[in-house]
């Protein structure tokens, strides 16, 4: 058995843009379990996505406000088919990511994961640590920065591996 994943991170609603388009609605929908790591700005996107959602993990980021932080916190983790994954919204900047998060999540952390989903920077990520921990930013789908479209991640989660990381472009 596997499910799918879809990877949200820095969807900025209202101020980017006014709603997540369609196409990543349609994920949403066909997605087994839905991770989104911060910075949604305006709580009803949370609202919507408790509701649309099969399963929802996910945290808050710099941009949201107290009542995001009281219900979400800035770190989850869940386990799903065997993957453990860990759920924060910044890692610091790009130099030396892998080894920092390595100490915090790898194998020799307290509570090791397999993968460590984050955001921030809106700038796509897909690294492993030395490790072995796979570390997945999947850029934002609303405010690209300086990609040349917004972006999510799909994968699927199977016997405790990781199969089809694919990052998605978000045109709007």
């Amino acid at each position: 058995m596997s499910a799918r994943v879809l990877l949200l991170s820095d969807t900025h609603l209202p101020v980017r843009a006014k709603a997540l388009q369609e196409q990543v609605w349609r994920m949403v929908d066909e997605a087994d379990l839905v991770i989104h790591a911060g910075d949604w700005v305006d709580v009803a996107l949370l609202d919507a996505l408790e509701v649309r959602a099969r399963r929802l993990v996910a945290v808050a980021g710099n941009n949201d406000g107290p009542e995001l932080w009281q219900r979400l916190g800035g770190l989850a983790r869940v386990e799903v088919e065997g993957v453990r994954f860990a759920v924060v919204h910044e890692t610091g900047s790009a130099a030396g990511r892998e080894r920092r998060c390595d100490a915090r999540f790898g194998p020799a952390s307290e509570q090791p994961a397999d993968v460590l989903v984050f955001g921030h920077s809106h700038i796509p990520w897909d690294s492993v640590s030395p490790s072995g921990l796979r570390l997945l930013n999947p850029g934002s789908p609303t405010d690209r920065r300086r990609q040349p479209v917004g972006t999510v991640m799909t994968l699927e989660a199977e016997a405790g591996a990781l199969r089809e990381v694919t990052l998605v472009p978000t045109p709007r």
